[in-house]
């Protein structure tokens, strides 16, 4: 699916990567951000990889178990793509 041109793909990818460089800046292993956020290490994998399409909830509660703001994990996603009626409610 595509999305401005942009393929789904490539956000999960970005998003993934994110939090991968977090938890890594941090010294976390998959295990311990898993045991933080209250996940598991396979779902961490996932989610680095860009295998999955998170809920907002989720990234918030990674970002919490990381120690970071929820933004941090949107570095390189042009959000001025999706428009105000996807991301700002009226």
């Amino acid at each position: 699916m595509e999305l401005h041109g942009v393929e789904r793909e490539a956000y999960l990818k970005t998003i993934g990567l994110n939090v991968r460089k977090e938890r890594v800046k941090k010294g976390f292993s998959q295990m311990e951000l898993a045991y933080r956020c209250g996940k598991d290490q396979p779902s961490i994998n996932r989610l680095e990889r860009g295998k999955v399409n998170p809920t907002i909830y989720y990234l918030a509660e990674i970002a919490a178990g990381l120690g970071i703001d929820i933004n941090t994990l949107f570095e390189g996603v042009d959000t001025s793509l999706f428009g105000d009626d996807q991301l700002n409610s009226k």
